[in-house]
């Protein structure tokens, strides 16, 4: 055991390290040869986390002994409510689901999943989401689409049908009271062991969970880079499984670069997509632009996007839609470039690494995007907008 939570102090383990468990009154002592911890500060404090000081010794060859409280279920319970209450979290969870326990709960401390479930440790598992917007769910039906072909994909069975998974959705939204925010849901190979293959699971694990969100994404101007993290294989990249760690690692690197995020290129190096969300351009000729879906995620925004730029074609705003091929030089010279998804709606991209697009503001065609699928989201025809009965 390299660290514990709350711990950053050194530690060096010996190549014949041992670990004795002895039980101790309520506590578990922990004791384990030729690990040294220097400058810790015990007890353990509310949440069970180690102190330490700023200030760090060498590590050198010892003995030490860490006293561990052996929490009851209540008392496990009672620290994760006031883990949620310390602020810890940014988000506001407002209702969760799960097929484990067969209910919702509204109490975001209890808003867990088991350890053991593949889609912690493994990563095998899919996910979804659907905007809510006014007491209605957004492209709802083309993301569950979606989302039971990544399953079929990842080699996972629903432990439901179609129907009964949007329903269990849609009332897990009315329980939340939450009208305007975000439903994610997903499917697990589900718990039972620590194994590779989830051959001795108990069966797939479906979840949901509501956030609340006050306001949309504003469609503010940002800058990318290109990404050097390697984009994910065809076979992954088309799937929307929990496996986000290249997507994770291209975010980070953008922002470790002043950027909002990483622009992947394909093995042909043709513009593929952002770490979660698709991009598109406007060409000098007016035409709007995308790359082919054939190794990208399908973007459930952008094709609403591609339905709804018909009605620039209409007014002349647009000369034409594509979708296509697109060269980093075509991508870099042209008069707008945005990216689409359902956690930015339409952001304009002002600057892709040291070139500037088109004048270097955000663009008519991107803000008329935007304000389409808000309007869209607002009052689009039935097979786009699902009421939610609170």
């Amino acid at each position: 055991m390299a660290s514990i939570q709350g711990f950053r102090g050194h530690a060096m383990v010996g190549a014949r390290s041992t670990a004795a468990i002895r039980f101790q009154g309520s506590f578990l002592r922990v004791g384990i040869a030729r690990i040294a911890f220097s400058s810790v500060e015990t007890p353990l404090n509310k949440f069970g986390s180690l102190k330490s000081s700023s200030r760090m010794e060498p590590p050198q060859a010892c003995n030490s002994t860490v006293a561990l409280p052996l929490l009851s279920i209540s008392e496990v319970t009672e620290r994760l409510r006031a883990f949620h209450e310390s602020g810890a979290r940014n988000q506001e969870y407002m209702a969760m689901y799960s097929s484990i326990v067969g209910g919702v709960t509204t109490h975001p401390a209890a808003m867990v999943i088991p350890m053991d479930d593949h889609m912690v440790h493994r990563g095998h598992g899919i996910f979804d989401t659907a905007a809510i917007m006014d007491g209605h769910l957004y492209e709802l039906d083309q993301h569950i689409d979606r989302f039971l072909r990544s399953a079929s994909m990842a080699k996972i069975d629903p432990p439901f049908d179609r129907s009964t998974m949007r329903s269990i959705l849609i009332e897990t939204v009315s329980i939340s009271k939450c009208t305007h925010g975000s439903l994610r849901y997903w499917l697990s190979a589900g718990p039972g062991d620590f194994q590779l293959t989830p051959s001795g699971c108990t069966g797939p694990a479906f979840y949901a969970v509501v956030i609340r969100v006050h306001s949309l994404p504003s469609p503010s101007g940002c800058k990318v880079v290109t990404s050097t993290i390697p984009m994910k294989p065809q076979q992954f990249s088309i799937m929307k499984s929990t496996n986000y760690l290249p997507n994770v690692l291209s975010k980070m690197e953008a922002e470790e670069k002043g950027a909002y995020v990483g622009i992947w290129l394909d093995e042909e190096g043709f513009v593929a997509e952002g770490p979660n969300m698709n991009v598109a351009f406007v060409s000098k000729q007016k035409a709007l632009i995308m790359p082919n879906f054939d190794k990208i995620l399908s973007g459930c925004t952008a094709k609403r996007v591609l339905a709804l730029a018909d009605r620039l074609m209409a007014d002349g705003r647009l000369t034409g839609v594509r979708v296509g091929n697109v060269t980093v030089e075509e991508g870099k010279k042209a008069e707008e470039m945005m990216l689409i998804g359902s956690g930015v709606i339409v952001k304009p991209v002002l600057q892709w690494d040291d070139q500037f697009i088109g004048d270097g503001k955000e663009g008519p065609i991107a803000q008329a995007l935007y304000d389409l699928i808000v309007e869209d989201m607002k009052s689009g025809p039935t097979t786009v907008r699902v009421p939610v009965s609170y």
